[in-house]
């Protein structure tokens, strides 16, 4: 069985799967119960003056019958004392000392880091997160996310946690900003041994038409608060892998974002991260999740001869390219198997109204004047295949027409019905080597004449 045990800045861990810093990680009681089902480790709840939160604070986006793609809240950092929060923290430390701890921390002053970094320190924690991502509510006071954009406060915050620290220092930043990289590169310069990311996205749930009130409602109104789960896993994988192939960064990178199995946890790995950190999918389903994530990233590892998930570490960096890089002369079209096809044609209504109308039915497309040049030849009816579809219903592609944008294989309901089939081409052509080989048109302007 492959080896899941990872080393984040000198942090051992016995596999890369943390709770987030969230309410999952509340309570010493819910993380040591975390532990016992599977966690390799946890980043506490931010610690820092206690606040109190609001009723109601939280809010999702469904679609269709799956609950939860998208998660917000409007809650703030631990509302319990900073004395109870440490006492905990120390009892876990002493039953699980194998287990990862890292005291999430968010305070103003100097002074105050140097007393909450040395508190936090002294109840046991392996590592200290500083929390410069909060998008709502604590960034108002003049933290979280109002830090985490101005690179030269969080360069100056972060070198105060380096000068007061015995243990290493990651930073968590919000994915609220302009270039991801220029932040991390600020806070690395102020001394940090690790970064975690993303943090919540700004965002307003939804409106509760009713009452005309923004959600979730606390009386007669709301505010912004912090969007995560599984619709910002793809946010989270550009910013992790543009951290990853940074060279200059060379840090350990804490993947968060979206992860709900042991899929998500290997594509963020495979884009740099040494360890993920879960918080909507435990929410949604519980502790147990780690179990399924512990086997199905054991069994992928098994099953491609990697020996220890560092293995897998960063292998999908090198393919995360600029779109300049990317091969024009690769091709792809659409195929149909007619044995799978059920004629529910939305295939032929996706590729009409919303890509490039090369996907048609019966013997010959309907002509018109605006795109006659995509039309393609007159076809015969697709045979009968026993047990499918056929004739009128059964669409086909005009493969000459067809661009390989995917539209139609995303579309369909049935799964493997739709490929996409790779056209042999010549030698590897991208648009940056047009350029400098001078043979790309690179416009003055619109008004070019």
């Amino acid at each position: 069985m492959a080896n899941l045990e990872i080393s984040f800045a000198g942090i051992k861990s016995p596999n890369p799967f943390w709770l987030a810093s969230a309410p999952p990680a509340n309570t010493g009681d819910q993380i040591m119960r975390a532990f016992d089902a599977g966690w390799g480790g946890a980043v506490w709840k931010t610690l820092g003056d206690p606040i109190v939160n609001t009723s109601s604070r939280f809010g999702s986006v469904d679609c269709g019958a799956a609950r939860m793609i998208g998660f917000h809240n409007i809650e703030l950092i631990s509302d319990r004392p900073v004395s109870t929060n440490l006492r905990e923290m120390s009892e876990v430390k002493k039953r699980y000392p194998n287990h990862t701890v890292i005291a999430s921390l968010m305070t103003q002053t100097k002074e105050d880091w140097k007393v909450l970094i040395r508190r936090a320190e002294d109840a046991g924690c392996d590592g200290l997160e500083l929390n410069f991502g909060c998008p709502h509510g604590m960034c108002e006071r003049g933290m979280g996310s109002s830090v985490g954009q101005e690179p030269r406060v969080a360069e100056e915050i972060t070198a105060w946690a380096r000068e007061f620290a015995r243990t290493p220092v990651l930073v968590k930043l919000t994915p609220n900003t302009g270039d991801i990289v220029d932040i991390a590169k600020s806070v690395v310069r102020g001394g940090a041994q690790g970064l975690s990311l993303i943090n919540t996205l700004k965002a307003v749930i939804g409106v509760d038409l009713e009452r005309l009130v923004p959600l979730p409602r606390v009386g007669h109104a709301s505010t912004s608060g912090g969007y995560c789960g599984p619709a910002v896993k793809p946010v989270a994988l550009q910013m992790v892998a543009e951290l990853a192939r940074e060279r200059s960064l060379n840090v350990p990178i804490s993947g968060i974002g979206g992860i709900g199995d042991w899929r998500d946890a290997a594509e963020f790995i495979a884009l740099g991260a040494t360890s993920v950190q879960v918080c909507t999918a435990v929410m949604h389903y519980g502790f147990r999740i780690v179990g399924d994530m512990i086997d199905g990233l054991s069994n992928y590892l098994d099953s491609h001869g990697m020996k220890s998930v560092n293995d897998l570490r960063g292998r999908a960096v090198d393919g995360y390219k600029e779109w300049g890089d990317l091969d024009l002369n690769y091709k792809v079209v659409a195929q149909i198997d007619p044995a799978t096809c059920i004629g529910c044609q939305l295939c032929v209504v996706a590729c009409d109204d919303g890509a490039h109308q090369c996907i048609f039915t019966g013997r010959e497309p309907k002509k018109r004047p605006d795109h006659a040049h995509s039309i393609g030849p007159a076809r015969p009816p697709a045979p009968l295949v026993v047990g499918t579809i056929a004739g009128e219903r059964l669409p086909w592609v005009d493969e000459p027409e067809c661009v390989g944008c995917n539209l139609c294989q995303l579309v369909c309901p049935v799964e493997g019905c739709i490929t996409m089939r790779e056209v042999p081409s010549s030698e590897v052509e991208t648009w940056n080597t047009r350029v400098r080989e001078g043979r790309a048109h690179v416009p003055g302007g619109i008004h070019e004449a």
